[in-house]
């Protein structure tokens, strides 16, 4: 299975957060299973750093890199395809990193891995 893991299912991984259900943990441990991490989610990761929305223990530009190489998620970058799937995309949710992660999921044939309610009403393969 291809995994796109949403932006605070990246964070409770890689911190071990006991928010994160066994279920989106062992998806993500599995060896046969391919997890990615989207620039979208880096690039919210530092706006909420750099407006104080979010604490971490370095820099987002040692942190998440250092952390995804760790944990073995691979990169993907936005690109504009997935970016101009945004036009069609119902309004259900209304944060944009949200809607582009369910973009690129959906451009991608990604499985989205979150625990965000809204994104469950959109037609996207979800854990």
């Amino acid at each position: 299975m291809q995994l796109l893991v949403d932006t605070h299912i990246f964070l409770w991984y890689v911190t071990d957060d006991s928010q994160l259900s066994s279920i989106h943990k062992q998806a993500i441990q599995e060896p046969t299973n391919l997890v990615f991490f989207s620039s979208v989610s880096a690039s919210e990761i530092a706006i909420k750093y750099s407006i104080r929305k979010l604490s971490l223990p370095q820099h987002p530009s040692l942190y998440v890199p250092h952390l995804r190489k760790q944990h073995q998620f691979l990169e993907l970058p936005l690109e504009e395809a997935s970016s101009l799937m945004l036009a069609d995309l119902p309004l259900l949710h209304k944060d944009p990193f949200d809607r582009l992660l369910i973009c690129q999921a959906l451009s991608h044939g990604l499985t989205l891995i979150t625990d965000d309610e809204l994104i469950l009403k959109y037609d996207v393969p979800s854990l």
